[in-house]
């Protein structure tokens, strides 16, 4: 069962990862401006799981008076709304801040280059992962990280050095400069948002 669960994941996280940067570039293609509706598209999970979060607090709050009923002689539980401790409720909200901010920065960058260069400059977040990773969560570099940060660090300097190769037709080259730094921020920010995930774990 947790095998299939994580094949299952893993899959959805493939499709995701591969038609969610063609679809926001087919929108940015056809005319699409708003840069924070795709941003938005890409933590849409934030309000949907509002709705299981908010059927849950019922069913625990019918299931705590429940209890109360049928305990009165003692002191009533009062039902929490949030579950977690506050330190990791507040790590919590700090991540899915950053997160946004880098879907924004992602957003933006797609919008002036193409969904190749994005795709390649994105590919960097495992050199920048594997650094912070290092400082982070004390997790050692082994040949194959070194190999990783070498090679991705080459790929996007000859790809900054051959800036125009690549750049749509109907954008100035400070729009494509600025979508270029913009994604790079972007695999900079989520490439130390895993680590602290990672360490947020570690310290709840």
């Amino acid at each position: 069962m947790k095998n299939g669960l994580i094949i299952i994941n893993c899959v959805f996280l493939t499709v995701g990862t591969c038609g969610g940067p063609l679809l926001t570039r087919l929108y940015y293609t056809n005319g699409g401006k708003r840069i924070w509706f795709m941003s938005f598209l890409s933590t849409a999970g934030f309000p949907v799981i509002l709705i299981p979060l908010f059927f849950s607090y019922l069913s625990r709050l019918r299931c705590s008076r429940s209890r109360n009923r049928n305990n009165s002689h003692e002191t009533a539980e009062k039902t929490k709304i949030i579950l977690m401790e506050t330190p990791l409720f507040i790590a919590s909200i700090v991540i899915g801040l950053l997160t946004g901010l880098d879907n924004y920065l992602y957003a933006y960058g797609l919008a002036y280059l193409p969904v190749s260069t994005s795709s390649l400059i994105i590919g960097t977040q495992l050199a920048f992962n594997a650094l912070f990773a290092f400082f982070m969560v004390k997790q050692k570099f082994t040949p194959f990280s070194i190999n990783a940060v070498v090679l991705l660090t080459v790929g996007i300097a000859v790809l900054a050095l051959h800036s125009n190769g690549d750049k749509p037709g109907n954008e100035t080259h400070k729009e494509y400069v600025v979508g270029f730094l913009m994604t790079v921020i972007a695999a900079v920010l989520y490439a130390f948002i895993l680590p602290l995930v990672e360490l947020t774990y570690k310290k709840a």
